[in-house]
């Protein structure tokens, strides 16, 4: 991701400084092919106008079910001991088998720690395996065990220390947070919430969540907030949430606004009347209404061909579909200014027209691909 920093950084000034020579751009897909050293075929470049029926498409795609049912269904079970759990175990009536060193002693001190090998030992009934077995199954156990040596016996097995199931929590923290399980089923967003996050740097709509061999890209605010209960996804022992850093999702506004640059954010997405929000609106004066472009780049032009949306901002009803319309990570957001040249000669003057495609999707991917 940083490698490709100084490639798009240079993009944007180009394109920046273009501004002050191109007297104006309009898109015209026929001119594409002749644009930069390294010629492209028209139909390597699909020219997409933003318009009611896409934005419906986008929203039920981003609507449709994304989670792995192995996410979504999971529940945990009794809690399952483990080696490092710390057990408390009692015999009512027999003091003498809860704490041998006596009453003074504290009770942490009392407890029995299940060893590496699963296994911890007991008075009487020597070794018994821990590990493997839920507190009940191994009350159980020794209970049985015990009948031998005591009559009747009372046992009660409770765990002091929880140590043996963890997930760990990485990315955007001030340091790795390593969480243990309990009885208490521990949710992702209660993970998050406890793993000391910076909440300024943390992209929350990029989590990846690891679980046995798999990784699973998932948006905490989305989840959250439509209502389906997937914002209660349990984790289960082993699991490896990673928080990416904020600035690895950002968005490039350049051109005819006013405030031109890199837009980053942390929520789940951005609009693109947000990003010219943001940009501080167009410029009135020299702008080419017309001439609202999103460059979304494809890195391998020869198996998808590069989207290129545009917005008709004349119109008023523009602004709401521009509210509507999602930008993602490594879009490049350019407003033309009036007095309109063909878009090929424009291109031609400010760079490979294949350059600003591939930086966009590259960012993109790569955040995809993590």
């Amino acid at each position: 991701m940083d490698s490709k920093r100084p490639a798009i950084a240079a993009a944007l000034a180009l394109l920046l400084s273009a501004c002050l020579w191109a007297p104006g751009q309009h898109m015209r897909s026929s001119g594409l092919a002749a644009a930069s050293d390294r010629p492209i075929a028209p139909d390597q470049v699909e020219l997409v106008p933003i318009t009611a029926k896409l934005i419906a498409m986008d929203e039920a795609a981003r609507k449709a079910p994304s989670l792995a049912a192995s996410l979504t269904n999971y529940r945990p079970g009794p809690y399952v001991l483990g080696p490092g759990d710390v057990l408390y175990i009692t015999v009512w009536d027999h003091p003498e088998l809860t704490v041998p060193a006596g009453p003074q002693q504290q009770l942490n001190a009392a407890g029995r720690l299940v060893q590496s090998d699963g296994t911890l030992f007991y008075p009487y009934i020597g070794t018994v395996i821990a590990s493997g077995k839920t507190p009940t199954e191994l009350r159980q156990e020794i209970t049985m065990r015990l009948a031998r040596y005591v009559e009747a016996p009372q046992v009660d097995v409770s765990v002091l220390t929880y140590a043996s199931q963890r997930v760990w929590v990485t990315g955007a923290s001030r340091q790795a947070a390593i969480l243990v399980l309990t009885v208490t089923p521990l949710t992702l967003a209660e993970a998050i919430s406890q793993s000391g996050l910076d909440p300024t740097q943390a992209d929350l709509s990029g989590i990846r969540l690891t679980r046995d061999g798999v990784t699973h890209v998932l948006d905490l605010g989305r989840m959250s907030g439509d209502g389906s209960g997937e914002g209660h996804l349990f984790l289960k022992a082993g699991d490896h949430v990673h928080v990416p850093y904020l600035d690895q999702k950002e968005v490039f506004v350049v051109g005819e606004v006013n405030q031109p640059g890199a837009l980053s954010f942390r929520t789940g997405g951005i609009s693109l009347s947000q990003a010219l929000g943001r940009a501080r609106g167009l410029l009135q004066s020299t702008v080419n209404a017309n001439s609202v472009y999103v460059i979304r780049g494809s890195r391998d032009l020869q198996q998808a061909p590069s989207q290129v949306f545009q917005l008709e901002a004349r119109s008023p009803a523009a602004f709401a579909l521009a509210s509507q319309f999602e930008l993602k990570p490594g879009d490049v957001v350019f407003v033309g200014a009036a007095g309109v040249t063909r878009w090929s000669r424009f291109v031609n003057q400010l760079l490979p027209f294949t350059t600003i495609v591939s930086n966009a999707a590259s960012t993109r991917n790569d955040l995809d691909s993590n």
